[in-house]
């Protein structure tokens, strides 16, 4: 059995793929599995990833039968992993060269199940490198504490887990994009212990990416938001009303958040998108519990959970206009 097993899920990543594995041929704990998920991709990504496997017998190759999305080419890798622990790097981000050892030594000596990683971002356009900022004055918390930071994302999701913990929640899979971060808030809810480590996580922050690009696929997140609320239902809570509350005011605000990229972008989108994106619009109000959502966000203009996406769009066509303009008066 290896210590850490490593899932890198690989979609048309040749310009920066080499940086990934290296990273990982690199690393000071040399005891780990790395599984690489091709998922299709029609550059070189998967030769790439060859040479790597004949080199190093630490590298296991894996090819999805279909163009599936990264949550479940990594669920796919998942089913090989022989770690005690499982990690996740993006096939564009790069670990520190002693990112496990430090993961490892965290997770078998201060008796937790889950350490979190420094996450460094690195912006591709000018190499400057900025550390993530936690909002939590702490390094320690309990599974019920992070989970809740997780849920907007006060603390962020990389880390290295146990494998036992992994394998009874994979990834969320509801959805393209967004839906597998849930997967995150699920393994800290059920960690007895989270623990930052020293180890550093690097993350590519650049245009070329799916979640900075103009796509349709950006409205996932809403789908990817009811998805966690249907599981937090699901799970017997201690507090289960106050989380409820707090996360259904968090996902009324990223709701509102995507009509303000789609009244900022929809002339990028196709008459058919257009009328995708409404329509996921219209499936989602319904869903937002008012009473849940916090008073001070509700009785804000622009922000009242209307139900009928004809009334929403005409007062968030108005909040934006009055942005506008009172933003050139600045």
């Amino acid at each position: 059995m290896a210590k850490v097993t490593v899932l890198t899920a690989v979609y048309n990543a040749e310009r920066y793929l080499r940086q990934c594995l290296d990273s990982l041929k690199c690393q000071t704990l040399t005891d780990c599995q790395f599984i690489c998920i091709d998922d299709c991709s029609t550059d070189t990504s998967y030769s790439i990833l060859q040479e790597y496997a004949l080199a190093d017998s630490r590298f296991q190759v894996l090819r999805t039968p279909v163009n599936s999305g990264q949550a479940q080419a990594r669920n796919y890798g998942l089913l090989f992993a022989k770690g005690e622990y499982v990690a996740m790097l993006d096939a564009d981000d790069w670990f520190a060269p002693d990112t496990l050892e430090q993961a490892y030594s965290v997770l078998k000596n201060q008796n937790c199940q889950c350490a979190v990683l420094q996450l460094v971002q690195y912006f591709d356009e000018n190499g400057r490198e900025e550390l993530f900022p936690i909002s939590s004055n702490k390094k320690e918390w309990s599974g019920a504490e992070a989970f809740r930071l997780s849920l907007d994302w006060s603390l962020h999701g990389l880390y290295v887990v146990e494998a036992k913990i992994h394998k009874t929640f994979p990834f969320d899979d509801t959805c393209r994009l967004f839906s597998d971060d849930n997967t995150t808030r699920l393994h800290y809810l059920h960690s007895d212990k989270v623990l930052l480590c020293a180890g550093r996580y690097y993350y590519r922050k650049h245009c070329a990416s799916m979640t900075n690009a103009c796509t349709i696929r950006r409205f996932d997140y809403m789908l990817a938001n009811l998805s966690m609320k249907r599981q937090l239902e699901a799970l017997a809570l201690d507090g289960r009303e106050g989380i409820l509350n707090f996360y259904e005011t968090h996902r009324w605000l990223n709701l509102v958040g995507c009509y303000w990229y789609y009244y900022q972008h929809r002339n990028s989108f196709t008459l058919q998108e257009q009328q995708e994106i409404q329509s996921l619009f219209v499936q989602m109000l319904p869903t937002i519990e008012r009473r849940r959502v916090a008073k001070s966000v509700k009785y804000k203009l622009g922000y009242f959970p209307f139900r009928s996406y004809r009334t929403f769009c005409f007062f968030e066509n108005l909040y934006f206009k009055l942005r506008k303009i009172l933003g050139r008066q600045k």
